[in-house]
């Protein structure tokens, strides 16, 4: 970020917002493409989509930008994610525009790993903090089965450049039931000879999952029931934390987490926003609708006009979709690919998961 860029320059000092629940403006979820090149049956189930027009997309600067409102009003945590983010191109030079913020304690990155190996160091030299990798599965047929491509070797090797380069990672699992939920262990153990905390995530009946079904997820209560057969006694991590995973000990030391979002949600501390690669910002990854920022900044908002608005909206935030879905028996397909194909930004793919 350049010294006289004009937002920075404009913006005077606020106080941190909370929303109505008490919760702090802190993390910002950042994606920068709504494009992927896999087909995840349990997030973009469908082969073609419509995506959203490149001439709409922020610019590296805009995104720069607006994260330079955002951490003036108390975000400290920035993650950059698609779609997959790696397809949009020069990303590094994005990280290290965002690098340049000496407000953001955290930059990391989400990755489905396929390109991540020939990044990585790039990444690294250019100030990303750390990475986060998908791996649903160790077994390549079962990969292109899940995903619809071809790629497991990719991924591998994207896990290996990340322990190279950045010395440990998070591996994120999606549990489907009678999918991949016998090879928790398995993962458990392969995280362990790549320095990498594994995290495991029910399945979510979110935007783009239109082949959800409640029989389809395997519980945060049954992951740790097959674990502890095989392992013995597991102990909850005791922490204070708005992460969304909670994390648990091995009886060798071992840690794992789980993202109940589920069966278990996180609402009342949940502290993230979403920005999509076009600008629109979204409160709840279940919202139907977000503020389009984009607009703002295009017509020359100050940095002050789009702090003010920014902080005002999270003033009144009330969004706790995963928890009023689990406790009103909501459950079941969230939005339908009819109506998803109308309005993109529906999609779990395009507000960063």
């Amino acid at each position: 970020m350049l010294p006289d860029d004009p937002i920075r320059s404009e913006l005077t000092s606020a106080a941190a917002p909370n929303d109505q629940l008490g919760r702090p403006l802190r993390s910002l979820r950042v994606s920068v493409t709504d494009r992927c090149n896999l087909r995840c049956n349990y997030c973009m189930p469908e082969e073609d989509y419509v995506w959203l027009p490149k001439q709409e997309l922020l610019t590296f600067e805009e995104i720069a930008r607006l994260v330079e409102v955002f951490t003036s009003l108390g975000v400290t945590d920035v993650r950059l994610t698609g779609g997959e983010p790696l397809l949009r191109r020069d990303l590094p030079s994005l990280v290290q525009m965002l690098a340049g913020n000496s407000a953001i304690r955290d930059l990391a990155l989400t990755t489905n790993g396929i390109l991540f190996a020939e990044n990585a160091e790039a990444l690294r030299a250019a100030g990303l903090h750390r990475a986060t990798l998908s791996l649903d599965t160790l077994l390549p047929e079962r990969f292109l089965a899940l995903t619809g491509r071809d790629s497991h070797a990719q991924v591998l090797e994207g896990i290996a450049a990340a322990h190279r380069v950045f010395g440990k990672l998070k591996i994120d699992t999606v549990v489907l039931r009678g999918t991949n939920d016998d090879e928790l262990a398995d993962l458990i153990e392969y995280g362990r000879g790549v320095n990498a905390e594994v995290r495991f995530i029910e399945y979510m009946d979110v935007g783009g999952a239109t082949d959800w079904s409640l029989d389809k997820v395997f519980t945060c209560a049954q992951i740790l029931e097959q674990l502890g057969k095989r392992y013995g006694a597991i102990t909850p991590v005791a922490e204070i934390s708005s992460a969304p995973a909670q994390r648990f000990t091995l009886p060798d030391g071992t840690v794992f987490g789980i993202i109940a979002s589920t069966t278990t949600p996180f609402c009342r501390t949940c502290d993230r926003s979403r920005l999509t690669a076009d600008g629109l910002w979204y409160l709840c990854l279940y919202a139907q609708s977000g503020m389009d920022l984009r607009r703002k900044l295009r017509d020359d908002a100050s940095g002050d006009e789009l702090a003010a608005r920014i902080s005002a909206i999270w003033q009144g935030r009330a969004d706790r979709g995963a928890e009023l879905r689990a406790t009103t028996g909501q459950r079941g397909v969230l939005i339908g690919i009819d109506q998803l194909r109308k309005d993109p930004h529906l999609e779990m793919h395009t507000r960063g998961g």
